[in-house]
């Protein structure tokens, strides 16, 4: 066996091995974004479920605003009509896009019904109301806080399929950009769900 050939067998298990280990690591930092968008989608979906007791109790309180029951109702059912599969990152924007989109609505509208209960003191005395206030409340941190998490998850992959040499292989291997959370007008701040009882209500922004 001659130098040459040796040396074209070397090379060749060189590149063989450098692109077993980008796969590999490229499967880890895709399984992290996953992993993350596993999470975001369970914060999610706990404001949905706690959506319908805090509707229940809202309604008990009399002469409650029909109409902003009504806008909390329809805005949880659009969020379940946009299919995402939960295990696995929206690679998409138009879809991750529409996704967030009928969130942000939902959390608007979830966000003036808080808000409208201002005007019901003995609503807002009840210790349901006052457990569903709070849970929201970590609910809407929580959903910050995993949405932040997938960003940095996605920036790290992003980073690495698009660094040399693991470029080189990325797109042979499939393995394409995934889209980020965009921050909308008012993500700064979380929906209002602190009420401070002795003021004024506070108008939705």
């Amino acid at each position: 066996m001659n130098k040459t050939l040796l040396i074209i067998l070397g090379v060749l298990a060189l590149l063989i091995l450098s692109a077993v280990s980008t796969y590999n690591g490229l499967v880890g930092n895709s399984q992290a974004v996953d992993a993350s968008w596993a999470q975001v989608q369970n914060v999610y979906q706990r404001r949905a479920d706690l959506i319908p007791n805090l509707v229940q109790t809202v309604q008990g309180a009399a002469n409650f605003e029909k109409s902003t029951i009504v806008q909390v109702t329809e805005a949880r059912a659009s969020v379940g009509k946009v299919q995402i599969n939960q295990n696995q990152a929206p690679t998409d924007p138009a879809q991750l896009a529409q996704f967030q989109q009928a969130q942000g609505q939902l959390g608007s509208a979830l966000s003036r019904l808080l808000v409208v209960a201002e005007n019901y003191p003995d609503l807002k005395a009840t210790a349901n109301f006052r457990d569903l206030q709070s849970q929201l409340e970590g609910t809407e941190n929580r959903i910050s806080v995993e949405r932040g998490r997938f960003n940095a998850a996605v920036q790290a992959y992003n980073t690495k399929i698009r660094t040399f040499p693991t470029v080189i292989f990325a797109g042979m291997l499939g393995f394409q950009q995934k889209p980020y959370f965009q921050a909308t007008a008012g993500a700064e701040t979380t929906p209002a769900v602190k009420f401070d009882f002795g003021a004024a209500p506070t108008p939705a922004k």
